[in-house]
């Protein structure tokens, strides 16, 4: 069984573009440079892609420094606020995404009444900890006053 169809073989590809270069045609060199140029294109984007590259630059990551004397409830306080902070930054990006979503034509709104139910009452539960704990933070340090 032949891998070329029938009417294709080397001999007559080879005869075709020897007879493709020997006719007096106009567009043959232009044709025959966009044929290089793509394929040296391609060569080109396939040898950058496979290799290594170049080690990217060190990133410094800056750490909040704390006081080595902060009190438990000034922590507290901080986690009530990084919390706060990170829902508002969710309810922004969900609003965008809510946005994509209706520009598609997706129907979310039975879903985010469901989940936003479910978030107030995890929130909630997690700010009444968070106040326990603050109560008694606050509690220790009025005790104990110079002690952590």
């Amino acid at each position: 069984m032949a891998i070329l169809p029938r009417p294709v073989s080397p001999k007559n590809a080879f005869a075709d573009l020897l007879d493709m270069f020997r006719g007096d045609r106009p567009h043959k060199w232009p044709i025959l440079g966009l044929s290089c140029a793509l394929t040296g294109f391609w060569i080109w984007a396939f040898y950058v892609d496979s290799t290594p590259h170049i080690e990217k630059k060190k990133e410094i990551i800056y750490v909040e420094s704390w006081m080595a004397d902060r009190k438990d409830s000034d922590v507290i306080r901080q986690q009530k606020l990084d919390l706060a902070n990170y829902e508002a930054a969710l309810a922004s990006k969900q609003k965008e995404f809510q946005s994509v979503a209706d520009t598609f034509g997706i129907d979310w709104r039975k879903d985010e009444a469901r989940n936003r139910e479910r978030r107030q009452a995890i929130i909630a539960a997690i700010n009444k900890q968070l106040d326990q704990r603050l109560a008694t933070a606050e509690a220790r340090e009025n005790q104990k006053p110079g002690a952590r």
